[in-house]
């Protein structure tokens, strides 16, 4: 019973990723998907067999998820081997939080061997800063107050609204943008982005 369900959920599954491939832009399993390129202060290159990017949506009846890449999204299938790192359950692991899947590919579908959520950043406390120590600071301004903002969110958020005085330097682009950073190594350095961070 269990392989004639299988059976039947590939297929669905296989024509299903036909219609929206051809439809809505979904990647399908006979080519490799096709991913950004990771920030490499916290991951390493994909290996050839992973998917990393931001959960779309996942059905525990079909029993596969969505992963959008930016450039596409791609839908994986899962079942009971397929190990889960990060979260208690696949349906619990929450729209767009960043995942790592690791996949085979068997007559022209993907399913995933393994799924890894990305665990919140860990700072040391001592070099979080509060709002009420940065408000007088951003009424002085960054001269007066010796401090630099910069904002590691996407341009366009930046765009949409910032702490006045901020600079825009996106994390992922955080290298090609050191000549942004002030020269004097005195001054206070102070990051933010949309996460808890």
């Amino acid at each position: 019973m269990v392989s004639t369900r299988i059976g039947r959920v590939m297929i669905t599954l296989s024509a299903l990723s036909l219609m929206l491939s051809a439809s809505n832009g979904f990647a399908s399993g006979s080519e490799k998907p096709k991913v950004l390129k990771p920030c490499m202060q916290c991951h390493a290159e994909n290996d050839d067999n992973d998917i990393r990017g931001k959960l779309g949506s996942v059905s525990m009846k079909a029993e596969t998820i969505k992963i959008d890449t930016g450039k596409a999204s791609w839908l994986v299938s899962f079942d009971d081997d397929t190990s889960l790192d990060g979260a208690e359950a696949f349906n619990k692991i929450g729209k767009g939080k960043e995942i790592l899947v690791t996949y085979r590919e068997e007559d022209g579908m993907l399913f995933a061997d393994s799924v890894a959520v990305k665990p919140p950043a860990k700072l040391d406390p001592s070099m979080l800063i509060k709002v009420e120590e940065l408000a007088p600071l951003i009424e002085k301004g960054p001269k007066e107050g010796k401090f630099t903002i910069v904002d590691a969110r996407p341009g366009k958020l930046f765009i949409g609204g910032h702490i006045p005085g901020a600079i825009s330097i996106y994390d992922a682009q955080f290298e090609k943008n050191l000549d942004k950073l002030p020269t004097n190594k005195e001054d206070l350095l102070v990051f933010y982005c949309g996460g808890p961070t």
